[in-house]
């Protein structure tokens, strides 16, 4: 494994410079880049297509934290509240606004210096793991980050996120052999898995937990993405015609 995944859990002595600035005993976020992410915002929420109250516009992830390193993107999320909606649709709305924010990302190749801003919309009532939320609308942090030491056992962190490179492995191999409604379920299976073992470990130990970082290394290597798009090209393939 490459071990400047690893080493890019360890945190900074500093916010990342190019998006925050001294104020007073705080920082707050660059005009230009605040500007821009309000710009990018509002160009997702046009694209979404549907008339919607917005919460807040807010920054989320390493880049708000001291935790940043050259894998990080900006983690930039629309906050509605789902009241507004009409009873029982709010799993409806949450599958609309998922599958918008997958084709606007795709279409979109926007970077704020170098880093890749993803687009999302988030539920007002959803739990926010995360230590460092700033309101890009209201320019104010929500949860300020702290400097603080972190002891990250790098050796479990390692055979973790092995455990689940070779289960992604065994899961795409396995599919080939099955026809295309088992290899649906089975892909579904990890997946759920997956995402069952992060929130158990964000709710335990933060997203410093070893369950979360483990989920941050395997979206940096390709493995996320390779268990996402696996259904789709058994798909493709079981599908095609071939010459």
């Amino acid at each position: 494994m490459d071990s400047a995944l690893i080493q890019s859990f360890d945190l900074k002595k500093e916010l990342n410079p190019k998006i925050w600035e001294k104020f007073g005993d705080s920082v707050r976020m660059e005009p230009i880049v605040r500007n821009r992410l309000l710009e990018i915002a509002n160009e997702f929420i046009d694209f979404l297509g549907i008339d919607i109250l917005i919460s807040d516009i807010i920054m989320i992830g390493s880049l708000a934290n001291y935790n940043w390193s050259k894998y990080s993107d900006i983690d930039l999320h629309i906050v509605v509240n789902y009241s507004q909606f009409p009873p029982n649709t709010k799993e409806l709305y949450t599958e609309f606004f998922d599958l918008k924010k997958i084709i606007f990302n795709q279409r979109q190749n926007i970077k704020i210096f170098g880093y890749d801003v993803e687009s999302f919309v988030q539920d007002e009532n959803e739990v926010a793991f995360s230590s460092g939320v700033y309101s890009v609308l209201y320019n104010m942090w929500i949860n300020e980050p702290k400097q603080e030491e972190i002891d990250i056992d790098k050796s479990l962190l390692k055979e973790k996120a092995k455990q689940w490179m070779n289960i992604i492995d065994g899961v795409i191999k396995n599919i080939d052999e099955e026809d295309i409604e088992t290899s649906k379920k089975l892909i579904k299976k990890y997946k759920d898995k997956l995402k069952k073992f992060r929130i158990c470990g964000l709710e335990k130990d933060g997203e410093h937990s070893i369950e979360n970082l483990v989920f941050k290394i395997l979206r940096r290597n390709g493995y996320i993405e390779k268990l996402m798009t696996a259904y789709s090209k058994i798909l493709d393939d079981r599908l095609s015609l071939k010459q």
